[in-house]
């Protein structure tokens, strides 16, 4: 399904329970993805939400504007098709990019979110971390997005997974592949300006924050950073898991964020 929110077409998806009839989840994809990185939660959260998929700003079958982005420009576009859908309250599960859409989110428009998970994200990026993000933009802009396909699997899993989910591997290096190279330009650039450390302090959401043990792209400290700023947040790690722990290990993740959504 497609809406024209600001003279922006949005790729949006919903399943699940009828509407009016549960809660709704909003799912937020990461970086040079779509919302096909969340099959493996769809079976769990279709049992008891209206669920809202959707593809970010330049990705998946979303229209792609020229970069840069910034957070919250990305942030206002969901909250656009929320509000064209009448949606006046969800919960969100943001992984990386989704993550800091997510904070952006709750920063901005407080009131549309209830709880809401943030995975294996970040919160601020240093002055060595906007120069990564520029030279990722740019080689993007100059090479296209194929390049960049084996070293962002590499950060993006454990080895031993690379090994034994070799049919995943080619799937995810094919959607980071087809990912349009301006969108994903305009993305690095909005995540190189995120600092949302004054901004988390203000936040009062049930929020649960969630990381892979073995991601070398967003650490645990940067996790737990989010944590400590986020006032009652609650912190969980995910053992043999990289950066897409939701996919890596999807078990783990799938029990940890039920439990999270479903108590009181």
């Amino acid at each position: 399904m497609f809406a024209t929110i600001n003279s922006l077409k949005i790729h949006y998806e919903i399943s699940g329970k009828k509407e009016g009839t549960a809660p709704w989840v909003t799912l937020s994809h990461s970086l040079a993805s779509s919302m096909a990185m969340w099959r493996p939660q769809l079976e769990m959260l279709e049992k008891s939400f209206c669920v809202l998929r959707y593809d970010t700003r330049g990705h998946g079958g979303t229209q792609t504007t020229e970069s840069p982005y910034s957070l919250e420009q990305l942030a206002n576009d969901i909250h656009g098709l929320l509000l064209h859908l009448k949606i006046q309250k969800t919960h969100w599960i943001g992984l990386s990019l989704g993550g800091m859409i997510g904070q952006s989110l709750a920063i901005h428009h407080p009131h549309c979110l209830d709880k809401v998970v943030i995975a294996n994200s970040n919160s601020q990026v240093p002055p060595a971390g906007v120069v990564m993000w520029n030279e990722r933009a740019e080689s993007a802009k100059q090479s296209g997005m194929q390049p960049l396909v084996a070293p962002t699997l590499a950060r993006w899993f454990t080895d031993p997974f690379h090994k034994s989910h070799p049919q995943v591997l080619n799937e995810i290096g094919d959607i980071i592949a087809s990912t349009n190279p301006t969108g994903y330009a305009g993305c690095c650039a909005a995540i190189s300006k995120m600092n949302n450390i004054e901004g988390l302090k203000k936040l009062s959401h049930p929020a649960l924050i969630l990381v892979g043990l073995e991601d070398m792209a967003t650490p645990v400290a940067m996790s737990q950073i989010i944590h400590e700023n986020w006032q009652g947040s609650i912190l969980k790690t995910i053992s043999h898991a990289a950066h897409l722990s939701n996919i890596e290990q999807p078990s783990a993740f799938n029990e940890l964020v039920e439990t999270f959504l479903k108590n009181a």
